[in-house]
């Protein structure tokens, strides 16, 4: 039984060098748009609305792309941006995918279903210049906000829905009613409504879909729970679902891979077979 929520839903406190972590993503990050850009494949900074923080990067491969690709960061729905992300996309464009990064707003401005709407529009605009099939991968909140994008409540249009081919929730969070009991929902805002209409786990899955729930076997519990939670429930619903523990991964460097082309997490985000560790 667990007594202490917040502690259950702690990351940095149990990863060793936790605080390296951060600055690292952000020097990884700039150094791979600065060569992008360099090569004429970066789009930086297009816009999906109106608010200051709805805008993504674009990322191409050398040759026409074989559909988009999108990765949706973490940090609790409440820290970061795209210019911390942008080298995971490293892997997916090696192996010929156009990779947008979106940011977004962040709560307390935003509410966890404003950031929703969000992604839909991100994706909406990212699809607008990349034809194919859509891939999505988010890590921890991002992996939340992905998953919500399968769901038949979604924020998608019809055509995109139909062009969406695979999720990779990365340490996703898939039934928010549990960050009812954290502090940190001080600044979230959730309600017991809202937690259960953002929660994927408690929706029914677009058809056709194939869903990987990546997590870290070194990961909190309630991230290993979460993980095997959405892929069980899915499961039920039609979905091809698998959950999928890498070993010695925590929930910082669980993305690590996806910066790498020849690795099973990428090969999870968008290759064509089943995944695995």
């Amino acid at each position: 039984m667990i007594h202490d929520w917040d502690d259950a839903y702690a990351n940095g406190a149990h990863i060793a060098g936790a605080d390296g972590y951060p600055p690292r993503w952000a020097t990884r990050a700039a150094d791979f748009r600065r060569s992008m850009a360099d090569a004429g494949r970066a789009e930086i900074d297009l816009r999906y609305g109106e608010a200051m923080r709805e805008r993504f990067d674009l990322f191409h491969p050398e040759e026409p792309a074989k559909g988009l690709a999108v990765f949706v960061h973490g940090g609790y729905w409440m820290a970061f941006d795209k210019s911390s992300w942008s080298h995971l996309a490293a892997g997916a464009v090696a192996r010929g995918w156009a990779v947008a990064v979106p940011s977004y707003t962040l709560c307390p401005e935003a509410r966890i279903a404003d950031i929703t709407r969000q992604i839909g529009r991100a994706v909406e605009a990212a699809a607008g210049r990349v034809a194919g099939p859509i891939h999505l991968a988010g890590h921890s909140a991002g992996g939340h906000l992905v998953t919500r994008m399968a769901c038949t409540d979604g924020p998608l249009p019809d055509p995109l829905r139909a062009r969406l081919a695979r999720i990779a929730s990365i340490s996703g969070l898939h039934d928010l009613r549990p960050l009812l009991r954290t502090r940190m929902n001080e600044t979230l805002r959730l309600d017991p409504t809202e937690a259960a209409a953002e929660s994927a786990a408690l929706q029914a899955p677009l058809p056709g879909l194939q869903l990987v729930c990546w997590v870290g076997a070194g990961e909190r519990p309630e991230f290993r729970r979460q993980n095997a939670l959405l892929a069980n429930i899915w499961t039920g619903l039609g979905a091809r679902a698998q959950a999928i523990e890498a070993p010695g991964r925590n929930h910082f460097d669980v993305i690590d891979d996806l910066s790498a082309a020849d690795t099973p997490l990428a090969e999870a985000w968008v290759g064509g077979g089943a995944a695995s560790a």
